[in-house]
């Protein structure tokens, strides 16, 4: 069954110095708009216990351009800054869900920024894409092609703390399922091997980080050398940027190839429920934990099989996957992190990684067959003794944040 989604394809592309110079004057006017209805906000809640609403900072706004210190707002398209303003409802409505912290401020000093654009502030014609205020369209390298016979229903613009400029363009999609397939899969994430399958495959970690660690180190001596305030320290504070983008796009490169790979060999994947900002907190592998990535590609995994016919099931995070003897049932005591091989007493011996994706593999199955009555044992981290596990659960099927 294949259903309508909502995608966004993003893209590189090179401005000319006047559409810079118009793009980095709505950047700072769209941050200006957002930090001042921020802090009226603020104060109202602080200071007189009210909340203002969109519509009233709407009006607000109207009234911020008629001012002689802000008329400069009159320069740019009207519809980015409502948007600001749509993004500050949103973040405040999050707030009060407890679904996220207060809102913060924009930092001018910071150089990555952003604007969205509505279908009203830029024009679509023949596969050429022109904003709002802007004479000539954007020169745009398009990697891959957009859905056949869709346009773009917003843009937003960006540019990173490299200095590069990217525009992501959201369109309404149909994806394909993918072929239909009986092959199931677990996966147990790790350092020494980013993820190890059932199957007995360990896929390496390519350690993108501590492979630019040395030019990284290099970068960031030269930054702290430079004076504050100067040029030179702003073009060495690029630098260090472009380490940084080149890490985070090689890193993106390899779980996208591997998510989609595992999505299309499979019609069921089982991952574990890792509390990946805990395992953080561990001070000799929170560089190598934030190097794997282990987050970024569980959301992948969630919204590719969304999106083409799969099932994701995530079982608990605390069931022994490590520990249980995939031939007898036995959980191990104790088994160290530096045990990497580990004989049960039924004499069987386990690879700890592979029994472990198996055992994550049977459990996610069991969950899928039997729902709610699959409960193993387990032995509680706190109090020494046997106690239940919890039931695995499903992973939410849903579509990623656009």
């Amino acid at each position: 069954m294949t259903r309508q989604v909502k995608r966004t394809f993003k893209y590189r592309f090179y401005p000319m110095d006047e559409q810079a110079a118009e793009l980095s004057r709505t950047f700072g006017c769209v941050r200006l708009v957002y930090n001042k209805a921020l802090e009226e906000r603020t104060r109202a809640w602080y200071g007189e216990q009210r909340r203002i609403s969109y519509v009233q900072s709407s009006a607000a706004l109207t009234e911020w351009k008629k001012t002689e210190e802000l008329a400069f707002l009159t320069q740019v398209s009207s519809v980015l800054l409502q948007q600001a303003l749509r993004h500050l409802q949103t973040a405040f409505a999050n707030f009060f869900a407890k679904r996220a912290k207060y809102p913060r401020f924009k930092s001018r000093k910071k150089p990555r920024a952003s604007a969205e654009y509505t279908r009203s502030a830029f024009t679509w014609r023949e596969g050429k894409l022109t904003l709002a205020k802007m004479a000539q369209p954007l020169d745009i390298r398009w990697s891959r092609p957009l859905p056949e016979g869709t346009e773009p229903s917003t843009a937003t613009v960006s540019r990173d703390a490299a200095g590069r400029w990217f525009v992501s363009l959201l369109c309404p999609d149909t994806p394909a399922p993918a072929p239909a397939t009986n092959a199931a899969v677990g996966l147990d994430a790790g350092i020494t091997s980013l993820v190890t399958l059932s199957t007995g495959e360990k896929v390496a970690n390519p350690r993108h980080e501590r492979q630019d660690r040395a030019r990284l180190a290099r970068a960031q001596r030269e930054l702290s050398r430079k004076a504050k305030g100067s040029a030179n320290r702003a073009k060495a504070r690029r630098r260090v940027a472009k380490v940084h983008a080149r890490i985070a796009d090689r890193r993106r490169d390899v779980l996208h190839k591997l998510s989609t790979r595992l999505v299309r060999e499979n019609q069921t994947v089982v991952i574990e429920d890792l509390t990946v900002r805990n395992l953080l907190k561990n001070g000799k592998l929170a560089r190598a934990i934030s190097d794997a990535a282990w987050t970024h590609l569980r959301s992948m995994l969630e919204y590719k099989c969304a999106w083409y016919g799969r099932e994701l099931v995530v079982i608990d995070r605390w069931f022994p996957s490590s520990k249980l003897c995939g031939n007898c049932g036995t959980v191990a005591s104790k088994l160290p992190l530096n045990v990497r091989v580990w004989t049960c007493a039924c004499g069987t011996m386990h690879d700890r990684d592979i029994n472990a994706a198996r055992n994550i593999l049977t459990a996610g199955l069991a969950a899928t067959a039997c729902g709610d009555g699959v409960r193993p044992q387990r032995e509680s981290s706190r109090t020494g003794r046997s106690s239940v596990k919890q039931e695995p659960q499903r992973a939410t099927a849903g579509i990623p944040r656009l």
